[in-house]
C-alpha cells in the first residue's frame, strides 16, 4: 500500500471510529509502529487529524477555541440556510412558544422565520443578532432572555441566563453546537455558553439541534447534552455510520434538509 493510500484510509476509520491508535493500525496495515507515528504527525501538520496519546482524534477534538459569530456567518452559508429552511416544518402548528440558541445556523432559522413566521408567535432568544433578525416583524412577540453579552458569539450567558430558563418550558428549542460525537455527545468550546444551552435544551418539550456535517466527530471541552438528550438532529448529510448508530439507538432522528 503507498503511503498516501494509507493516509486515505485512517481519516476514513477517523471518520468513522472518531478514534485510532498506533498498535491497532500498524497490525492493520502491517507496518511497524513508528510508522504509523510518522502517518499521524504528518496528517497532524496538514491539519487532517490531532495527535493524542497513543493515537489519534479528527481534528478539532478537544479544541477550546472558536471564531467569532461574523466569521462562522461566511461558512457553508448554504448549507445552513437549506438546514434553516428545513427546521421550519418541525415547528409545531398553531402558535408555539420557540427558543432560538445563539449562532451562525440559527441565525439563519431566525431569518427565516422573520420571512415566514404566523403572527403572534411566541419567540424567545438568549441572541442579540437573533433578536434583531426577529425585531423586523412588528407582529411577532420576541423575548431576549437576559444575562451577560459574550462579545465572541453574541450570546447572553452566565447565571442569570441560567435562572431565567430553568423558570421556562417551551414547546421547541433549537440550538447550536460546536460538536457532535458518540462518545462525547454535543460539546461547545466555552463552559458558559455550554452552561446555557444545557439549560435550554432542559426548557424545551422538544430540543432540536442544527449543525452542519463539518460539526461530526467533533469533540469540543464542554459537553452541553448526551446525544439521547436530543430528540432531532437537522444537518445537511447523513452522519458516518458510528454516529449514526449512536443516534439511532439513542432514538434521536436525524432529517437532512
Amino acid at each position: 500500500m503507498y503511503v498516501a493510500e494509507r493516509h486515505e484510509r485512517i481519516l476514513e476509520l477517523l471518520a468513522a471510529e472518531g478514534r485510532v491508535r498506533v498498535g491497532q493500525l500498524a497490525a492493520q496495515f502491517d507496518v511497524a509502529e513508528e510508522t504509523i507515528r510518522r502517518d499521524l504527525s504528518t496528517l497532524e501538520q496538514a491539519g487532517l487529524a490531532h495527535r493524542v496519546h497513543g493515537g489519534a482524534v479528527p481534528f478539532g477534538v478537544g479544541v477550546t477555541t472558536e471564531s467569532e459569530l461574523a466569521t462562522r456567518l461566511t461558512e457553508h452559508a448554504d448549507e445552513k440556510r437549506r438546514i434553516a429552511a428545513r427546521a421550519l416544518g418541525l415547528i409545531p402548528s398553531g402558535t408555539p412558544s420557540v427558543f432560538i440558541d445563539a449562532g451562525s445556523t440559527t441565525l439563519a432559522l431566525a431569518s427565516a422565520l422573520a420571512a415566514e413566521a404566523p403572527a403572534g408567535m411566541r419567540l424567545l432568544t438568549n441572541s442579540v443578532p437573533v433578536a434583531v433578525a426577529l425585531g423586523e416583524r412588528a407582529d411577532l412577540e420576541v423575548d431576549v432572555v437576559g444575562g451577560t453579552l459574550r462579545g465572541l458569539t453574541r450570546a447572553l450567558v452566565g447565571p442569570e441566563t441560567e435562572r431565567a430558563l430553568g423558570e421556562l418550558r417551551v414547546d421547541i428549542a433549537f440550538i447550536g453546537t460546536n460538536g457532535i460525537s458518540a462518545e462525547h455527545g454535543f460539546s461547545t468550546p466555552d463552559q458558559l455558553e455550554a452552561a446555557t444551552k444545557r439549560a435550554i435544551v432542559g426548557a424545551a418539550r422538544i430540543p432540536v439541534v442544527l449543525a452542519d456535517a463539518t460539526k461530526f466527530g467533533q469533540e469540543l471541552l464542554h459537553r452541553f447534552a448526551a446525544i439521547s438528550d436530543i430528540a432531532t438532529i437537522v444537518t445537511d448529510a447523513p452522519p458516518p455510520a458510528a454516529l449514526a448508530g449512536a443516534l439511532l439507538d439513542a432514538g434521536t432522528e436525524v432529517v437532512l434538509a
